[in-house]
């Protein structure tokens, strides 16, 4: 059975059978002051489409961390858990940007751009440690180097505590590591099937509906009937495979029909007034 407290909120809600509520943030101390007491479950900061500065990331995390929350809930875990979209293409078969960004502490990764087995098989094993080919769940093979130290200290935790920690669920039933792989283009889904049968360790399938309805040729048509039956279709192949698929934008009009649908990870705008996550809490029965 899985350690509890959880210290990655996503996977705890997510075992306990609900809906987790993230949302994308830039990686400004500001968003992470006002996040870090929000009654989202995890923030993403967006590395992708803003500039990759790991010192930026580094004040962020330093900020989600509240003292009063840790003294309420007996751990140095942030409340609101704080993951990291990077900058590279999953064609781009990168692993030293997963490195840093784990090495800082994050808990979850989100990769854009996956669309084949090799690119999600090295998703998953840029997030894990290298072990001994008879060592339990030895693939996907781990190529993350080893550098615990600033890790272990932000989760609150010894070396050895972080190293039993560091990997990605649900493969080890014991991770606190969200590898997320984002659906971003028409021939993802051809693929998907064989990735999500072939590379375990992919925690959550988020779709790119921006992107998708580009390649599908109706840019940010969303209603269209080509882009509802490619999410559909997502959707299906996720459950097939017990996969948890994310819906990247959750509105105060969409949020029922989101939940409706299946999706078990939902997303929603940061503002301030945070309607959409009010709405998504509504959706999913947490408020």
């Amino acid at each position: 059975m899985p350690q509890s407290p959880r210290l990655n909120n996503v996977i705890r809600v997510l075992e306990e059978g609900n809906v987790p509520l993230a949302t994308f943030s830039p990686p400004s101390i500001e968003s992470a002051l006002a996040l870090s007491t929000s009654a989202y479950d995890a923030v993403i900061f967006e590395m992708e489409h803003n500039p990759y500065d790991v010192t930026d990331l580094r004040h962020c995390l330093q900020y989600m961390l509240n003292r009063q929350q840790i003294f309420d809930r007996d751990t140095i875990a942030p409340a609101v858990t704080p993951m990291v979209r990077i900058p590279v293409n999953g064609a781009e078969m990168n692993q030293w940007l997963p490195k840093q960004v784990l090495d800082m502490g994050v808990f979850g990764i989100v990769f854009p751009h996956v669309s084949t087995v090799e690119q999600a098989y090295n998703a998953v094993a840029s997030c894990r440690y290298a072990r001994p080919s008879s060592a339990p769940l030895y693939e996907p093979q781990g190529h993350r180097g080893d550098q615990p130290g600033h890790a272990a200290r932000y989760w609150g935790i010894s070396t050895i505590d972080y190293y039993a920690k560091a990997d990605v669920w649900p493969l080890n039933p014991e991770g606190e590591i969200l590898v997320v792989m984002q659906v971003e283009h028409a021939k993802t889904i051809d693929n998907l099937a064989d990735i999500l049968k072939k590379v375990p360790g992919i925690g959550v399938v988020l779709i790119g509906e921006g992107d998708l309805s580009q390649s599908l040729g109706y840019p940010r048509q969303y209603g269209h009937p080509a882009v509802v039956e490619a999410m559909s279709a997502i959707r299906r192949i996720c459950a097939e495979h017990n996969v948890v698929c994310g819906h990247p934008h959750a509105e105060t009009t969409n949020a029922q029909k989101i939940v409706h649908d299946g999706y078990r990870f939902v997303m929603a705008a940061p503002t301030r007034s945070f309607a959409g996550l009010d709405a998504c809490r509504r959706a999913t029965g947490r408020i």
